[in-house]
């Protein structure tokens, strides 16, 4: 069963002519993720692969395409922590930064902090030798026309935010059974400046604890704070639930308590996986025995040989 990586590019409503990208990104993501296992890699390493991966991809709402404040500029969140120790490390509110994930795993192995937030971030960034690109470079076409859109009298918030919802994450257990999460966004559309969401806080945007299992979440990041979903998921989990019903569970609880829909991806420390989610769709890909699965819909659940060309 073990070593499996699951990834998640965003729960929300993606448009059709997104739809395929979305896919084609989430499993090669997967791809790269499970190869960083083939080359001896842990959990941890695997995670941080797949989300830089996802990063890179302005398909996605992180690093490169993430969506714009209310000023018109990128402002990211990221989380990372590893089951074996609880080791975790987040930055907020970072700008100029191409991997937020990769500076949260910094904070998480050369700080003694859980989270940096800003300018503190990037600062420390800077003293590890982190380079900075620039505002332009993150932000694309898509983001600055559904910003535009957004700031117009008579939007609405809650249509504007369907097209590209999506933070992204991942989650592993590796061949030694320690498992992993990562997950990194540019948060909600024409947030105010300085709104934090769900990702970059222990128990709501991601948790892993090797004596239950490792989960990344996405959707609406009010909604997902209130409810600690990762953490709440896994006490579903320490109380016998599988990965599958417990992060149903879950998304059920924050559906009926606060109206929130998202979704999650989720692992146990013996490689049974979820990909779940309450919103419209979630593009979500994993691996396992050199297995591929994927999908968008709901219900749907689409497997093929990683020896298979993308």
């Amino acid at each position: 069963m073990l070593p499996v990586l699951v990834v998640h590019g965003g729960a929300g409503h993606i448009p059709e002519e997104r739809a395929e990208r979305s896919t084609a990104g989430v499993c090669s993501a997967a791809r790269a993720g499970y190869a960083v296992f083939q080359r001896g890699g842990s959990s941890m390493d695997a995670v941080v692969e797949a989300v830089t991966q996802l990063e890179n991809n302005p398909s996605f709402n992180a690093g490169c395409g993430s969506v714009l404040n209310v000023k018109g500029e990128v402002q990211m969140d990221a989380i990372v922590m590893e089951g074996k120790t609880l080791a975790s490390g987040a930055v907020s509110a970072v700008r100029n930064i191409a991997n937020p994930v990769q500076l949260a795993r910094l904070v998480m192995d050369k700080t003694s902090h859980a989270c940096l937030t800003a300018e503190g971030a990037n600062q420390f960034a800077r003293l590890m030798g982190v380079p900075e690109v620039t505002q332009e470079s993150l932000i694309t076409e898509y983001s600055r026309m559904r910003w535009k859109k957004n700031l117009a009298p008579d939007a609405n918030p809650v249509e504007c935010q369907m097209g590209k919802m999506g933070t992204v994450g991942a989650v592993a257990v590796d061949s030694e059974g320690n498992v992993a999460c990562a997950t990194s966004t540019g948060g909600i559309l024409n947030k105010m400046e300085g709104r934090v969401g769900d990702t970059p806080c222990i128990g709501c945007g991601g948790y892993a604890d090797n004596q239950v299992g490792a989960v990344s979440t996405t959707g609406h990041g009010e909604a997902i704070m209130k409810v600690t979903l990762a953490r709440h998921i896994l006490f579903h989990m320490e109380q016998g639930q599988s990965a599958e019903a417990a992060s149903d569970w879950g998304l059920a609880y924050m559906k009926s308590r606060v109206g929130g829909l998202g979704g999650v991806v989720t692992v146990d420390p013996q490689g049974n996986w979820a990909a779940r989610f309450s919103s419209k769709q979630m593009s979500w890909a994993a691996v396992q025995k050199d297995i591929l699965h994927y999908g968008l819909y709901t219900g749907e659940h689409i497997t093929k040989s990683i020896a298979e060309p993308q």
